[in-house]
C-alpha cells in the first residue's frame, strides 16, 4: 500500500513540477490544479442546486442593463484576446499545420503565454451566463450542456496553460474567442429590448457558426495524428476529443430545435387551423335547426287553431282562428325554432370542432417551445426575459 502511495506521489510531482512551463510559476491559481477543480465544482453546486433553492420563493431579477453592460464587457474581452491570440503568434506566421511550442523567454512566445492565461481566465467570467439565468428563475436554460460546457472548460484549459501555452492547441483558443465576439454580440443586442429584436434574426446561424467552430478545432488538431510534430500528442487528443464531444451535444440541441420542433409547432398551428370546424358546426346547424323550428311552429300553430276555429263556427273560428293562429303560431314558433335551433347548433358545431379540430397539446409541444428559447449556454432569448 505505501509503495502504491509512493508512486502516485512520485507520477504526481513529475508531472506537475518537472513536465510544467515554469515560465507560469506564480501565475494566479497555475501552481495547482485544486483551485480550479474546487471553483468548477463549486459553479456546479451553485447553478444546480443553491441557486434555485435560494431563487425558489423570490421574484425574478430585473436585470436588463446588468446584461448589456456585462455582454458589452464580454465583447471587448474577447476581442482583446483575440488579438492577443494573434499577435502573439497567429497573425505573425504559426503554422496552421504545425506549430511546436516555444518555451523560451522570446517576448513574442511570452505575449502568447499570457494570452492563454488570458483565455483560461475568461473561462471564469462566463459562469455569469448561468448565475444570470437562475437569477431570472430561467432554471430549464441551465441544462446538462450548458453546466458542461461551463463547468469543464476552466479545468480543460489550466492543462493547457500549464504545460503548453503556446503553439498548436492555442489555434482552439484563437477561434473561441472569435466565435465569442459574435456570440456576445448577439446577446448584447437581445438584451437592450424589444426595439432591437430585428437585429437578431440570425440566432439560427449563430448555432451553425459554434458548430463550425468544433469542426475547425478536431480538424486542425487530429492532423498532427499524420504528420510529425514536436508537439505533446496527448494534447491533440484532449483538445481534439474536447471538440467531438460539443459537436455532437451542439449537434443534438440543433436538431432538436430547428427540425423536430418546426414539425411539433406545424402540428400545432394545423391544429388550431381546424377550429373551423367548430364555427362551421355552429353556424351552419345552428341556422339549420332556427329554420326548421321556425317553420314547424308557424305551422303547427297555424293548424292547431284553424282545428279549434272550426269547431266554435266556420265563420268566426275561420276568421278569428287564422288570426291568432298566425300571431301565436309565429311568435311560439319563433322562440322555440330560435331555442331549440341554437341549442342543437351548439352541440352539434362543438361536437364537430372537437372530433375534428381540436388538436390536443401534450407535453413534447411545450417543451419544444421551452427548448426553442435556449441556446443552452448560447441561448440569448432567455436574457430577455
Amino acid at each position: 500500500m505505501a509503495s502504491l502511495v509512493d508512486r502516485v506521489m512520485d507520477g504526481y510531482h513529475d508531472l506537475f513540477i518537472n513536465q510544467r512551463d515554469p515560465r507560469v510559476d506564480g501565475w494566479l491559481f497555475m501552481d495547482s490544479p485544486w483551485p480550479t477543480f474546487f471553483i468548477c465544482v463549486s459553479y456546479v453546486v451553485i447553478v444546480k442546486v443553491l441557486g434555485p433553492y435560494y431563487m425558489k420563493d423570490r421574484p425574478p431579477f430585473q436585470l436588463r442593463n446588468i446584461l448589456v453592460a456585462y455582454n458589452a464587457f464580454q465583447v471587448l474581452f474577447s476581442s482583446w484576446i483575440f488579438y492577443e491570440f494573434g499577435m502573439g503568434g497567429w497573425f505573425r506566421g504559426y503554422s496552421y499545420r504545425c506549430q511546436p511550442v516555444d518555451y523560451s523567454e522570446n517576448p513574442i512566445a511570452i505575449r502568447m503565454a499570457h494570452a492563454s492565461w488570458w483565455y483560461y481566465f475568461s473561462k471564469f467570467t462566463e459562469f455569469f451566463d448561468t448565475f444570470f439565468f437562475v437569477l431570472h428563475k430561467k432554471f430549464e436554460h441551465v441544462s446538462t450542456l450548458h453546466v458542461i460546457h461551463h463547468g469543464c472548460m476552466p479545468m480543460s484549459v489550466w492543462f493547457g496553460v500549464k504545460f503548453t501555452p503556446g503553439g498548436h492547441s492555442t489555434f482552439f483558443g484563437l477561434i473561441n474567442t472569435l466565435v465569442h465576439i459574435v456570440m456576445y454580440t448577439y446577446y448584447m443586442l437581445a438584451a437592450m429590448g424589444p426595439r432591437y429584436r430585428r437585429f437578431i434574426w440570425w440566432k439560427k446561424y449563430l448555432t451553425n457558426f459554434q458548430m463550425i467552430q468544433f469542426i475547425m478545432i478536431f480538424t486542425h488538431a487530429f492532423q498532427l495524428c499524420f504528420t510529425e510534430c514536436k508537439y505533446p500528442r496527448v494534447f491533440i487528443w484532449w483538445i481534439g476529443g474536447h471538440a467531438v464531444m460539443f459537436f455532437f451535444l451542439f449537434s443534438d440541441f440543433y436538431v432538436k430545435a430547428y427540425f423536430k420542433g418546426a414539425a411539433s409547432v406545424k402540428a400545432i398551428a394545423n391544429g388550431k387551423s381546424r377550429l373551423n370546424g367548430y364555427t362551421n358546426g355552429y353556424l351552419m346547424n345552428g341556422v339549420t335547426k332556427l329554420a326548421n323550428g321556425f317553420s314547424n311552429g308557424h305551422i303547427n300553430g297555424y293548424t292547431k287553431v284553424m282545428t279549434n276555429g272550426k269547431s266554435n263556427g266556420h265563420a268566426n273560428g275561420h276568421a278569428n282562428g287564422h288570426a291568432n293562429g298566425h300571431a301565436n303560431g309565429h311568435a311560439n314558433g319563433h322562440a322555440n325554432g330560435h331555442a331549440n335551433g341554437h341549442a342543437n347548433g351548439f352541440a352539434n358545431g362543438h361536437v364537430a370542432k372537437e372530433t375534428n379540430g381540436h388538436v390536443p397539446q401534450d407535453a413534447d409541444s411545450t417543451s419544444f417551445q421551452t427548448r426553442a428559447r435556449r441556446l443552452v449556454c448560447m441561448n440569448p432569448e432567455a436574457l430577455l426575459e
